[in-house]
């Protein structure tokens, strides 16, 4: 028996769905595809507009098993960060051969880890899109499929009751083409996030799959702007922060692993607020797709942390800023004969501090703030540390993720520094709270212990 509710009896809700979206794609529906562009992120130029009909095409064509195409967000941050971008000069490659020269040799007398064994890059933004790319996409795809389901699931709920078969039988093409959307988003936020960074440290995570130190020459270029700082000394600055991060990474093999998964577990407790979700699905207008790409970008689809992401992204800050913290010391003791590295310094405080637009857009897109907000305390406790047991006790602390300084050290940097004076004069070691109560019972216990005079 025929089904009624097609308009055409041997089509399947598939082909129903597709069709529709190619009248909408093909220009034959009402809606704008300049509006469509802006609703993407994307400037409404006649070579943006034909690359989201392209991208969206591609997404109705191939169909797929509804998952998110992050080839859609490479190319997306390719073609922005290509905008707007010189290429590096021999000369500049000079320059900064010298600097990481220099930045390396300084380290050398302030720190105890291990030297890279890769050569220092210099890229290009495009470049650092391509290669930083990987681990952006990783870090979304928990947010990204939580919201391209949750939309499906409520645009099919909402539907008019003679297109919900329709919507059922095409959830996995529907769920592709949200994908593509929120791809294409997240490529122009990197793209733009490439014209914004210095170097591969400069976000704070490891962004490199290797022990790869890399800086932007013309975005070092555009830092120096205004400073009133040769050159040649902002260069030199940015290759000691650069190579002290990467160095640290490469000393400390679990870090990396252990920071990404942090971030990865908080990503995947991230819930989509469907309550939201339904209020735009009841009020869509097909005529102002912008509402839906604007709940997508402000946030407002992720709803306040709950106590366990709250205190998950407690961990993950204070290892962030343990991290920028170390680093931050490191760079100060070893740009001490640079004559303006205090100007330096002072700006790259400030940048941190406030971040940049592409980077709050990547908070609200995903719902992490990615800027420590402990590291002046992180600062200020491995500063402690180096003066009172030196440098080689302090870069020992990164051997392993149990030793490490915790938040409560953050609070308390003198206990700390007690416990590691201690160990370094060979006494024993001193005790907290909960550690004396500990060791009380142990030698109750054990009444053949003798007891402390």
């Amino acid at each position: 028996m025929a089904d009624d509710s097609r308009p055409d009896e041997g089509q399947n809700p598939e082909d129903e769905f597709r069709d529709m979206l190619r009248d909408i794609l093909s220009g034959k529906s009402s809606i704008d595809p300049g509006q469509l562009a802006g609703a993407a992120g994307l400037p409404n130029d006649p070579a943006s507009v034909a690359a989201l009909m392209s991208q969206l095409q591609g997404a109705l064509k191939g169909g797929g098993d509804g998952g998110i195409n992050w080839g859609i967000a490479l190319q997306q941050g390719q073609e922005r960060a290509a905008t707007g971008q010189l290429s590096t000069t021999d000369v500049q490659r000079a320059e900064f051969e010298q600097a990481f020269h220099i930045a390396a040799l300084w380290l050398d007398d302030v720190i105890n880890v291990a030297e890279l064994t890769v050569v220092p890059r210099l890229m290009t933004r495009k470049e650092w899109v391509t290669a930083t790319m990987p681990l952006w996409s990783q870090l979304s795809e928990p947010v990204a499929t939580s919201i391209s389901d949750s939309l499906t699931n409520v645009l099919t709920e909402q539907a008019p009751e003679e297109l919900k078969g329709m919507l059922a039988g095409a959830s996995q093409m529907m769920r592709s083409l949200g994908g593509t959307l929120f791809a294409m988003q997240l490529g122009q936020v990197v793209g733009q996030l490439a014209s914004e960074v210095v170097s591969g440290g400069d976000i704070g995570i490891p962004l490199f799959s290797d022990q790869q130190a890399a800086l932007l020459p013309q975005n070092v270029a555009e830092f120096g702007e205004g400073l009133d700082v040769p050159i040649d000394q902002v260069q030199i600055y940015l290759a000691v922060r650069e190579l002290a991060h990467a160095r640290l990474f490469r000393h400390s093999r679990w870090l990396r692993l252990h920071m990404i998964s942090s971030i990865t577990d908080f990503a995947h407790g991230i819930s989509i607020d469907t309550e939201r979700l339904e209020s735009l699905a009841e009020g869509f207008d097909p005529s102002n797709p912008e509402e839906l790409r604007d709940a997508m970008v402000n946030g407002s689809l992720i709803p306040p942390k709950s106590d366990a992401q709250l205190a998950a992204l407690g961990r993950l800050e204070t290892m962030l800023a343990l991290v920028e913290g170390w680093v931050d010391v490191v760079t100060v003791e070893a740009t001490s004969r640079l004559p303006r590295a205090d100007a330096i310094n002072e700006t790259v405080k400030r940048r941190r501090a406030s971040g940049g637009p592409a980077e709050s857009a990547f908070a609200t897109l995903v719902g992490l703030e990615l800027r420590p907000r402990r590291l002046r305390e992180a600062a200020a406790m491995w500063q402690a540390v180096t003066d009172a047991v030196g440098n080689e006790a302090r870069d020992a602390l990164w051997a392993h993720p149990d030793i490490l300084p915790t938040s409560a050290d953050l609070d308390d940097p003198q206990a700390l520094v007690a416990r590691l004076t201690s160990t370094a004069k060979g006494e024993p070691p001193v005790l907290d709270d909960i550690d004396q109560a500990l060791a009380d019972l142990l030698r109750d216990d054990n009444p053949d212990r003798p007891h402390e005079a």
